[in-house]
């Protein structure tokens, strides 16, 4: 066990990722998931390879209907990601550790890795700590080098608690529907891109995050 935890840590290490899949599998099964997507959009299936984005507060919906993607995800190196790396472990899913915006040129060359195997990889695209609904240059960056498209999806549940965090976290309540929302897929930026042209690809793809939320939210609110 890593030195860098107190003996706190260690046992929440231990205990709440194995409850946390628990509840997440007892919940998920429950859920009826509906797939929704722009025109020309061709929602991802598994097997799939790419790199694709999400905003964090969608983690727990996206967590299950995605673990038969078997993608690995990018998750910070502290306590709080320990606890995400070893939930998701559980679910099938693989981990890099680090960092895309604060000296992540290690994480990126690891994701780069998992596109070589013909594997998706995906990024919380405001996460860890935000702010909501912004996101970083780390998946413009791994798409810079390695020529992949990034997929936008967004998932929301027709009932669920919403807890005070800085991303409005979503917890889904047994049995409600789910909206699965895909946008338009970004282009990646041209090879040794300047920092312009990366910062207005981060621009395009987070405007497809948000076209694919607001649509996930019109969902079940025109239906009523």
């Amino acid at each position: 066990m890593n030195d860098r935890f107190t003996p706190g840590q260690r046992l929440a290490l231990f205990a709440i990722p194995k409850l946390t899949a628990i509840v997440l599998a007892a919940i998920g099964v429950t859920l009826r998931f509906e797939t929704i997507a722009e025109p020309g959009t061709v929602p991802a299936t598994p097997p799939a390879r790419g790199i694709f984005c999400f905003w964090h507060r969608c983690t727990l919906p996206a967590g299950w209907y995605f673990r038969k993607f078997r993608c690995s995800i990018l998750i910070s190196q502290s306590f709080d990601g320990e606890l995400i790396a070893r939930t998701l472990a559980l679910l099938g899913y693989g981990s890099v550790r680090g960092s895309s915006s604060r000296g992540g040129a290690a994480a990126l060359m690891a994701l780069r890795d998992v596109l070589a195997r013909n594997q998706p990889v995906v990024f919380t695209a405001d996460g860890p700590r935000g702010p909501i609904y912004e996101t970083k240059i780390g998946p413009v960056k791994l798409a810079e080098m390695t020529g992949e498209v990034i997929g936008s999806f967004y998932l929301h549940p027709q009932h669920a608690w919403t807890i005070r965090s800085w991303d409005r976290f979503l917890i889904p309540k047994p049995f409600s529907r789910v909206v699965v929302s895909w946008s338009r897929p970004v282009a990646p930026p041209l090879p040794d891109a300047d920092p312009e042209a990366l910062e207005s690809r981060r621009e395009e793809l987070n405007a497809a995050l948000e076209r694919a939320r607001l649509a996930a939210e019109r969902y079940f609110a025109q239906k009523r």
